[in-house]
């Protein structure tokens, strides 16, 4: 029976560069792989893109509503024709820009469909809050594995601080795709609420 797995960190974990070696890893054996992330993530148009640098073109994006399941088989049924081989994994970049039914469709696809699926996101967003999908992710995921990073005093990161025009922020939109006037620095928790003012901007209030 296919997984589905859940691989997470904060930015500049790696992520996406560890997805692009599954991906070759997978390949280099001569599997079919496939790879998809939402469309809500410009950085790169249709590519997922490395801070390393590495590049690769996906085969599906993903919008919002759109049934995964359903994005899958089309591609999955053009790798066959093409190849005469079947789909040995779906690689999906920015899993916490899903919502949790595409999620469910993740889960449907390794169960069903008996593919694994890889996913890779972001736990948490700017206010220490969880994304939609990530929190399904760790609701239903049979692997979870945090990939690691530091933070500018050495310590291990796992929160995301947002700056705009070079100041940290703790009030907006969920969402915002880093690049002109917006970036993001992965903190340990003791940084964070020294930017935030001791505050967890994600925790709810009476």
């Amino acid at each position: 029976m296919a997984k589905l797995y859940f691989r997470y960190g904060a930015m500049n974990s790696g992520k996406s560069t560890a997805l692009l070696q599954a991906a070759f890893n997978y390949e280099e054996r001569g599997h079919e792989v496939l790879l998809a992330k939402p469309s809500i993530d410009t950085k790169g148009d249709r590519e997922i893109v490395s801070r390393l640098g590495v590049a690769r073109e996906v085969d599906f994006t993903i919008g919002a509503g759109d049934a995964v399941l359903d994005l899958f088989e089309r591609q999955r049924t053009r790798v066959i024709e093409r190849s005469g081989r079947d789909v040995s994994c779906l690689l999906v970049d920015e899993a916490q820009f899903l919502d949790s039914s595409q999620v469910d469709d993740l889960l449907r696809i390794a169960l069903l469909d008996d593919v694994p699926v890889l996913a890779y996101g972001i736990r948490t967003d700017f206010q220490t809050a969880a994304f939609r999908g990530s929190r399904r992710l760790l609701e239903i995921a049979h692997s979870l594995e945090e990939l690691k990073t530091i933070c500018r005093c050495g310590r291990k990161a796992i929160f995301n601080g947002r700056l705009i025009d070079g100041r940290y922020v703790f009030d907006g939109d969920q969402v915002a795709i880093d690049g002109q006037h917006v970036e993001y620095e992965s903190l340990c928790g003791v940084c964070y609420l020294q930017e935030s003012g001791g505050v967890l901007h994600g925790t709810p209030t009476a």
